[in-house]
């Protein structure tokens, strides 16, 4: 059974730094595209970041593009999302997810419907 486990969110003022965690576990993590989307008050689930695991490929979007890092850790199955300079409109409940397809292009990432496997969600708010 696969599963995927997210912490490490909480509430922070702008400017401040969060490290979230995902966890994977009954999955071969070397194979997959892990994910993080996160979804907002009244929005909808948007995508965040992606990373391959087999080339270490990494796709961001633009509204995070150069504060947030996604990362793998092997050793642990373990993704990291870092996440420095937080906005208030930052704010949003972030999932983790996990692809096991493989696409040449990195817009098919950046949909959520590529991906068959998800976490419960961290809650992140950002105070102004």
């Amino acid at each position: 059974q696969v599963r995927l486990v997210e912490s490490g969110g909480g509430l922070v003022q702008a400017g401040d730094s969060l490290r979230l965690s995902c966890a994977a576990s009954g999955v071969t993590f070397n194979s997959l595209t892990m994910g993080w989307f996160r979804q907002g008050p009244g929005n909808e689930r948007e995508f965040v970041a992606a990373a391959r695991r087999t080339n270490g490929s990494t796709w961001y979007a633009d509204s995070v593009r150069g504060r947030f890092t996604i990362s793998n850790v092997n050793a642990e199955n373990t993704v990291y999302l870092q996440m420095n300079s937080l906005k208030p409109e930052d704010t949003a409940v972030y999932y983790c997810a996990a692809s096991p397809k493989f696409y040449s292009g990195s817009y098919y990432y950046t949909w959520a419907i590529t991906y068959d496997y998800w976490g419960q969600g961290t809650q992140v708010t950002v105070s102004s």
